[in-house]
């Protein structure tokens, strides 16, 4: 079966005034349709980085990324924009919501670059914060909601345009352990229901005790840990 990532002798190379600094080094990687993986790994260990050129936010300096059928390092910045707005939902540890919009504005936002009637992004809206547990929210700006309802919003606002991808950074960070939980039963059911691939960061082990594959980078390496 073929991956629906695939990473092959990726690098990523910065320079840092006189010094060039590698999080990444001739990586190799495969994830499959519907697998929730778990990135984890100490500070500078790289998982933020591959985490953005999974997502087609970075581009490597060597090596190739796919993602489906798509080499995201052959494409240009224009190309890779119009994928991910129709197959990337990316989850934010600090929600990133519009303060002056309420939770419904917030996650149809993503749906008004898209051809559209205001009746079908209406049905995808409310889909949506259903399936999050906040229909009766809809309403409600990001102030007046608890941290976990803010990053249901954001996992609704990432789910809108139905991708075929979810990349999360650190989504339970900031919050509690209840919320976190909460946050992380709603990953899960994406990923087995719903089949969404999702490739998560996280710095918490119980975050990634829910993951179906843990993967440990290290030095710009991969460990796998089942």
């Amino acid at each position: 079966m073929n991956a629906f990532i695939e990473a092959r002798n990726l690098t990523k190379k910065y320079q840092k005034g006189e010094q060039v600094i590698a999080p990444l080094t001739d990586m190799c990687l495969d994830i499959y349709d519907g697998e929730f993986v778990a990135l984890m790994g100490p500070s500078g260990s790289g998982k933020t980085t591959l985490l953005n050129i999974i997502a087609g936010v970075d581009t490597p300096t060597s090596g190739t990324i796919r993602v489906g059928d798509l080499y995201l390092n052959k494409m240009n910045r224009d190309q890779l924009t119009g994928w991910r707005s129709h197959n990337l939902g990316y989850i934010f540890q600090l929600y990133h919501l519009i303060p002056v919009l309420n939770a419904y504005e917030n996650v149809e936002l993503p749906l008004l670059i898209h051809s559209m009637t205001k009746k079908e992004r209406q049905q995808r809206v409310t889909n949506v914060l259903e399936l999050v547990g906040l229909i009766d929210r809809k309403n409600h700006k990001p102030k007046e909601l608890s941290g976990g309802q803010e990053q249901r919003v954001a996992i609704a606002r990432a789910l809108v345009t139905n991708p075929s991808l979810i990349v999360a950074d650190e989504p339970t960070g900031d919050l509690d352990r209840k919320s976190a939980d909460e946050i992380l039963d709603l990953l899960h059911e994406l990923s087995t229901s719903q089949k969404k691939t999702i490739v998560m960061v996280t710095h918490d082990p119980k975050a990634a005790n829910r993951a179906s594959k843990k993967l440990e980078l290290d030095k710009g390496k991969i460990r796998i840990n089942s």
